[in-house]
Order: structure tokens, then C-alpha cells, then sequence
């Protein structure tokens, strides 16, 4: 398996910067899943990093992305707005799916999301204005509440994991799961809380999210997204 350190270039109407970013790319992969962090964290985030060791395992690639700035993270840590922008996350999470279509080692897999909290947000946002790019999303104890009215607008098949007792996301999960409009389903991890960090319970993430970006990554797109 390939494993790279990147600086992606990402440009905007307003601003231009560069985000670290790590690709991990096994032999023979179809697919590529882009994981959008939550609340005050980053491509180092071991619960991320184990569910990217399962999908790598399973042949899938994935892109870890710090999607704020050095910069911005340490204005971020004085004043926790930068990881509730779910607008400009989203814009981040499109620009850097753009670059996975123009980039040569990705051009060709099909992209998937896996977003964390506020993450979770950001990536069904983003799915919703890249309906033709994306082809499945998974969240984990996601906030997709976050997503308001994109909710309604996202093509691409969604999984809704939360854990057991985590009563107010569980919540908020099955409300947004009744405004999807797409192929969803919500799974519920027994005795989990928001971080998953219970015995087992990242491990029955790891294995729910593996099985759904395999079926959605592996098979032809659907036309009528496109």
C-alpha cells in the first residue's frame, strides 16, 4: 500500500490555502473515502485513524485531511466558531473532492465521505453540491442536523451510525434520516456513547462503515444522480 503526505491546494473565490492532508492508496482499490473530522480535531484522530486502517484493509483508499489551517485551528482553539462553519467546511470538502477527480492516483475511484460531529455535517452539505462525485457517506455520531435544508438535496446513499446511549444525536440522527431523500439507513451501536470508546464499539463502527462503502463504491453509478 502507498502511504503519502500531501499539501493540497485549494482555491476559492475569497481565499486561496493549502491543507496537510495524508493518502493512503492499497493496491487494486475502486474506491476512495475522504473522512471530514469533528469539533476541535484533525487527521491525527486515532478513532479516525482506525476506521481508515479497516477500509485500507479492505482495500478501499482513504485521505485524512486537516481541514483548517495551522492558523485557523490555533484562532479555533480560542474561540470554537472555525469547527461549527459548517458552510466553509463544506466548501473545503467539495474543493478537495474536485481535486481527487483531477488528481491522477484518484481520478478514477469513486469518493466516499466518512465525517465525525460537526463533521458529519459538513460532508452530507458537500454531497448535496457534488451530487455527480459522491457516491456513498457514512457518519459517526454525526451531527447531520448541521446540514439543514441540504439534507433533502443529497444523492448519494447514507449511513447514520450512533451510538446506544447516546440519546440526544440519536435523536437528531433520525430526524435528518427522515429528511433524506436518498437510500439511508440508521444503526444504532448497543452501549456505545458519543466517542465510541467502549470495548468494541469503534470496531463495530470500523465494520459498519467498511461493509457500506464496498457495496456503494464497488457497483456502477447511479445514472439518475448524474
Amino acid at each position: 500500500m502507498e502511504q503519502r503526505a500531501l499539501r493540497v491546494p485549494l482555491r476559492s473565490s475569497s481565499a486561496s490555502i493549502t491543507l496537510e492532508a495524508d493518502l493512503s492508496l492499497p493496491a487494486a482499490c475502486s474506491g476512495i473515502v475522504l473522512f471530514a473530522h469533528g469539533s476541535g480535531s484533525s487527521r491525527f484522530s486515532p478513532r479516525n485513524r482506525q476506521v481508515a486502517e479497516s477500509l485500507n484493509a479492505a482495500k478501499l483508499a482513504t485521505l485524512l485531511v486537516d481541514l483548517l489551517t495551522p492558523d485557523e485551528e490555533a484562532e479555533d482553539e480560542r474561540t470554537r466558531e472555525l469547527r461549527f462553519d459548517i458552510a466553509m467546511l463544506a466548501d473545503r470538502l467539495v474543493g478537495l473532492t474536485d481535486w481527487l477527480r483531477s488528481h491522477e492516483q484518484t481520478a478514477r475511484l469513486r469518493i466516499g465521505y466518512f465525517g465525525a460531529s460537526t463533521g458529519a455535517g459538513a460532508a452530507l452539505v458537500a454531497a448535496a453540491q457534488r451530487p455527480d462525485a459522491v457516491d456513498a457517506v457514512v457518519s459517526r455520531g454525526g451531527r447531520p442536523d448541521l446540514a439543514g435544508a441540504s439534507l433533502e438535496r443529497v444523492r448519494a446513499p447514507t449511513l447514520l451510525i450512533v451510538g446506544g446511549n447516546d440519546g440526544p444525536v440519536i435523536d437528531m440522527n433520525w430526524q435528518a434520516a427522515a429528511a433524506l431523500r436518498c437510500e439511508k439507513r440508521l444503526s444504532i451501536v448497543p452501549g456505545a456513547t458519543h466517542l465510541f470508546e467502549e470495548p468494541d464499539a469503534l470496531g463495530a463502527v470500523s465494520t459498519l462503515a467498511r461493509d457500506w462503502f464496498k457495496s456503494h463504491l464497488n457497483q456502477p453509478r447511479n445514472h439518475a444522480k448524474e
